[in-house]
């Protein structure tokens, strides 16, 4: 780190030189107004051009080069993710129809994207949404109140024998997927332009630790889907009420230490984060037990219902890894008191 010494001119002004380098790089000119900001640490932040809108930060992919549609949509979310505020696909020739769905598919799998511009070798997406309006705890309640469900629709669908509902539950997991991408690119926003934070009135590290959790919900879904898609076999196989009881309960305590964790996050509970981390233990003795009944049976009965209790033991241990991210976070914050 460079260090510079204060310097004290006139009668009242304290003054401090910019690096020569760091001036030529924003392409500073003499005279010209610079933003100052206090940040919540008491540091400052200098910012170039504070006059001028954030600049578009477009991305070019060429489906020539690209060819797959797969690959294209990776490519898409990608740059959503990293932050591009205009993402334009182009081919030299033709764009082909599966690329132009590949695109379509994209600004239906995320939030706040628009085909503006279409032509017969190009689309352009613009990204219409205002970071501020979406803050992080919005998401992360809301990517919360998603998975829950879909753990405890997944009880109602095997009691109620409903095939249906569990293929309902499977389909929801790509709104999990929306808010974890949305949350990235905010993070990502945040890195690019220390600015943002301050309009959206959170730090670097609270936005990393929300970033984190977000990651660890998106994973509760996975297995959300993962327990809904095995329902199926358990139906067919009529799986007495025993097994259901059993899973039910495992559910009820992972979405206990879920909840728990998720509280946590908002309460700023230290004590009742270490809680939840030791309540997994009665959740793991419970899965075991259904793992037990699994090894009973025989061919994909069996193959269910421990993938069912691997789900349900995983969610709460995701859960349990929430409430060490708040004690780091917790820890963190009272040794920068």
């Amino acid at each position: 780190m460079e260090m510079r010494k204060v310097q004290f001119t006139g009668n009242s002004s304290y003054v401090i030189s910019l690096p020569i380098e760091w001036v030529r790089s924003m392409q500073i000119s003499k005279n010209e107004p610079l933003g100052i900001r206090m940040q919540s640490d008491g540091s400052l932040l200098i910012l170039p051009h504070p006059s001028l809108e954030s600049a578009v930060r477009e991305k070019e992919l060429r489906a020539d080069v690209i060819k797959d549609p797969t690959f294209l949509f990776r490519c898409m979310v990608g740059s959503y993710i990293a932050g591009h505020t205009s993402i334009r696909v182009i081919s030299s020739t033709t764009l082909p129809p599966l690329m132009r769905k590949a695109a379509r598919d994209f600004t239906q799998m995320t939030i706040g994207q628009q085909i503006v511009e279409e032509t017969d070798s190009s689309i352009v997406i613009k990204d219409l949404l205002n970071p501020v309006e979406m803050p992080f705890d919005n998401s992360i309640k809301r990517m919360y109140i998603i998975v829950k469900t879909m753990f405890k629709d997944a009880i109602l669908s095997l009691e109620n024998k409903d095939k249906i509902l569990a293929k309902d539950i499977v389909n929801r997991d790509t709104e999990v997927d929306k808010l974890q991408w949305l949350i990235s690119r905010q993070y990502h926003l945040l890195l690019e332009d220390l600015a943002l934070s301050e309009k959206m009135q959170i730090s670097l590290k609270q936005a990393l630790n929300y970033y984190v959790v977000s990651r660890i919900l998106e994973r509760v879904g996975d297995h959300g889907v993962r327990f809904a898609t095995h329902i199926p076999t358990l139906i067919d196989h009529r799986i007495d009420q025993k097994v259901v009881a059993d899973i039910n309960n495992a559910v009820d305590l992972a979405m206990a230490i879920l909840d728990s964790s998720i509280r946590s996050i908002f309460s700023g509970n230290l004590s009742g984060a270490n809680r939840t981390i030791d309540s997994v233990s009665e959740l793991e003795t419970v899965s075991d037990g259904i793992t037990t009944i699994a090894l009973q049976k025989k061919g994909e009965i069996a193959l269910s219902i421990g993938y069912i209790a691997e789900s349900i033991r995983r969610a709460g241990e995701y859960g349990a890894d929430i409430s060490e991210a708040i004690i780091n976070q917790l820890i963190d914050e009272e040794k920068s008191d």
